[in-house]
């Protein structure tokens, strides 16, 4: 089984371009699923309202799509109790886990698909540690994929080791570059701290760059604007073994575009 992990999707430049490049990347990968980190996909490069994500996975660009941080930006509660293949950090306290999970039913496999966001310097949710336990204990698949949105490498890491031989992948999310350091973990678990950005390369994390230094150089409030320009899409492609559900393969994946 191949699993297709796309990198956090900001603004429209992010949409168009995964709209332009994904069709011919799961055909040349032969992905069977395409998870897409979809927090940031608004116009405004934060959030993600209901018609974008309907029109996402109605159109085939995503199987499921998983947020973090920015998931309350544009949408309430009701976008993730109401569509089961979008999902938010499961261990927000206020809320069932239920809408940090679901299952991709491919027949003969099925594909559990877990979400949750790190503490380290974000905000104090419930442990994602055992947060995840819980989830595991409800699952009955062996092909599991946990999208991490956090902030710390060692946070990423750290969970990565933690879920090892219980879950068939991780990919981290939410600091927008993307690493080199994937890996199949002893136990069998696929892992990348995180699967990049899908979205300008000219850019700070997908903002205009004069925007960021300004913020940076003066620490004054800042409007942040998405930022114009070619795109790459970034993602991770995970190689799963059908008859274990362990990981085989790991494969960091960015299509950059020319300047149009």
């Amino acid at each position: 089984m191949n699993v297709l992990c796309i990198g956090d999707v900001v603004g429209d430049p992010g949409v168009a371009c995964l709209r332009r490049q994904l069709p011919a990347l799961r055909r040349k990968y032969a992905a069977d699923a395409v998870i897409v980190n979809a927090e940031n996909a608004d116009k405004t490069g934060t959030g993600l309202g209901r018609k974008l994500a309907e029109e996402l996975l109605q159109g085939g660009f995503a199987d499921a799509l998983t947020t973090g941080n920015h998931c309350f930006r544009r949408a309430d509660a009701s976008l993730y109790e109401e569509c089961p293949t979008v999902l938010m950090p499961a261990n927000y306290p206020s809320l069932s886990p239920d809408v940090g999970r679901c299952t991709l039913d491919f027949g003969r496999i099925q594909l559990d698909i877990f979400n949750l966001q790190g503490t380290a310097f974000l905000e104090p949710l419930d442990n994602p540690f055992t947060v995840l336990d819980a989830l595991l204990k409800e699952s009955r698949t062996k092909f599991r994929i946990l999208d991490f949105h956090a902030e710390a490498t060692a946070e990423k890491k750290a969970m990565a080791f933690y879920a090892d031989g219980r879950l068939s992948a991780v990919f981290g999310t939410h600091t927008h570059v993307q690493t080199a350091d994937e890996q199949i973990l002893p136990g069998g678990t696929g892992y990348i701290t995180d699967a990049g950005m899908t979205g300008p390369t000219v850019s700070v994390l997908g903002v205009r760059p004069e925007l960021a230094v300004q913020r940076q150089s003066t620490h004054l409030p800042t409007r942040f604007d998405v930022a114009e320009g070619p795109c790459a899409l970034e993602g991770v492609l995970f190689r799963l073994d059908d008859a274990s559900g362990r990981c085989i393969g790991v494969e960091r994946i960015r299509a950059a575009e020319e300047a149009r």
